[in-house]
């Protein structure tokens, strides 16, 4: 019974958005990425060594995933020149055709990709909620995972710790 009732507050937390503290521990390397961007440029995490990487799985339609891009233009804003970068990598079925307006009407800042979104997500374990967000360090390993909507403090306070590294 106990085993029953905690798989169910697990699936209420994550439907809801909420999640358990990422987990501690050794850090694992990020998979490589090799995307292109919607303004034609390469996004590759080996060409970002040295770099905070937050990489974000997203769609237009999510709300949660919506909300949370305000906190990424502002982050990617404040911290673009200390070393972060931001790398939203859109879900959407529709592509480039669904995401690229979105992004314009949304002046979006950071980089997005729709190319290889569904590889990429499979070679990041699977990504069963979204948004999905990875912060990976300056050595190119994930330092924290984190699924459903995230306030722009809780980004803030670990991509400071980061950069600091």
């Amino acid at each position: 019974m106990k085993k029953v009732l905690t798989a169910i507050l697990l699936i209420g937390l994550a439907a809801t958005g909420c999640t358990a503290a990422p987990q501690q521990g050794v850090r694992q390397a990020a998979p490589e990425f090799n995307l292109k961007a919607l303004d034609g440029k390469t996004l590759q995490l080996s060409a970002l060594k040295g770099k905070v990487v937050l990489l974000d799985f997203w769609a237009t339609w999510c709300p949660p995933c919506r909300a949370e891009i305000p906190h990424f233009k502002e982050l990617y804003a404040q911290y673009h020149a200390k070393g972060l970068e931001v790398i939203g990598v859109a879900l959407d079925d529709g592509g480039e055709r669904d995401v690229a307006p979105f992004a314009k009407e949304n002046q979006i800042n950071y980089p997005l990709s729709t190319t290889g979104a569904q590889q990429l997500a499979q070679q990041y374990g699977g990504i069963r909620g979204i948004p999905t967000t990875f912060l990976i360090d300056k050595q190119g390993k994930i330092a924290k995972k984190y699924v459903g909507y995230q306030d722009k403090a809780v980004f803030e306070k670990e991509i400071q710790v980061l950069l600091a590294e």
